[in-house]
């Protein structure tokens, strides 16, 4: 992690078994968030009331929605929501039975206690590991997925280009363009290192340190006969410089906006707006949860590769429940590469 982020305060070896934990946001963050707008609480481990059960939860993802919402969508003083995957270890509802693993947005905390609503079972693939379910099968997946299938609608040969390329979403959308039979696929990253992971990793054609100067001439570089797709993760100059370099009918696939997230007077995204008209371009976002009926798809098509070794998995794994507040912070400042993931143990166990 981040040698220059200060982590949260350890939990000591003392604490109680049956103690649970929880991570609240105490304060509304200005630009970057700091270890100070969280605290850790105790609690004692909840019951499961009737028609729940008790989750202990083994795996966390940290999302950079969660900035997002940071400004006014979640409630101060109370434990945060998000990803997870947990095994059930008390139960008073027939649909759940003890030693289960399912996934739930009840996260940032040891134990959830869930309904059968909340909650999705995960399906038994024998060889797949249990974080890929919050990584290339989750919700970072899914949206490589639902962007390039239903939004882009990509089409075999065609040339595509990647915002934060080095990420979660990025990792994936260029694995599953290549599995889909994209043509050059152009990415960018924050750092050599992670330049140098997109293309001899992932299977990115050509990919740029965004650091390094005007995005619209590193991109006319390193696609000098312009590109088809564009996925954006970023938004500002990545934007305005990829409808420039879009061809006729190009598409772009909003996922998100990360280079605003922690800047909230960053520059807009300036391009020529005859382009969108004069090209034929179209520019959609969207939400994933929009999309959850396409999780079985995403099974189907994965999965198999994941099986065969034709699909790696990138992620930033963190060991320790109480390293989540750190991991978050490193995520935003670029720390990870692929999806970055919280594990309680590093002996989780597989479905």
């Amino acid at each position: 992690m981040s040698p220059t982020l200060c982590p949260p305060r350890r939990i000591p070896s003392t604490v109680p078994v049956m103690t649970a934990l929880t991570v609240h946001q105490t304060a509304r963050p200005t630009g970057f968030p700091t270890p100070g707008h969280f605290r850790f609480v105790e609690s004692a481990v909840p019951s499961p009331a009737p028609g729940t059960a008790l989750v202990e939860n083994l795996y966390w993802s940290v999302d950079p929605y969660h900035r997002e919402m940071m400004d006014g969508d979640f409630e101060l003083n109370a434990p945060l929501e998000g990803r997870a995957l947990g095994r059930v270890i008390a139960s008073r509802e027939p649909a759940l039975p003890e030693g289960e693993l399912v996934f739930h947005r009840k996260g940032w905390r040891t134990h959830s206690v869930v309904t059968p609503a909340e909650v999705r079972r995960l399906p038994s693939y024998e060889g797949v590991p249990l974080s890929a379910y919050l990584s290339v099968l989750g919700g970072t997946g899914l949206t490589a997925y639902v962007g390039l299938t239903r939004i882009a609608r990509l089409r075999e040969g065609e040339d595509l280009f990647v915002s934060a390329a080095a990420g979660g979403v990025g990792t994936a959308t260029g694995r599953f363009a290549r599995l889909l039979g994209a043509g050059r696929l152009i990415g960018s990253a924050g750092s050599p290192s992670k330049v140098r992971h997109l293309t001899e990793q992932v299977g990115y054609d050509a990919a740029f340190d965004y650091r390094t100067g005007p995005v619209a001439d590193l991109l006319a570089k390193a696609a000098p006969d312009g590109i088809d797709l564009f996925v954006d993760n970023v938004g500002g100059e990545h934007l305005g410089a990829a409808i420039g370099a879009l061809r006729e009918r190009g598409r772009v696939v909003r996922v998100g906006t990360v280079g605003q997230y922690n800047t909230p007077d960053a520059p807009p995204a300036v391009f020529d707006h005859a382009d969108v008209v004069e090209k034929s371009l179209r520019i959609e976002g969207f939400l994933v949860r929009n999309y959850l009926d396409v999780q079985q798809e995403l099974y189907e098509f994965a999965v198999p590769h994941l099986l065969s070794g034709a699909l790696a998995l990138d992620e930033t794994v963190v060991d320790g429940f109480d390293r989540i507040v750190e991991a978050f912070l490193s995520m935003l400042r670029g720390g990870n590469t692929g999806k970055i993931l919280v594990r309680a143990a590093p002996d989780a166990p597989r479905p």
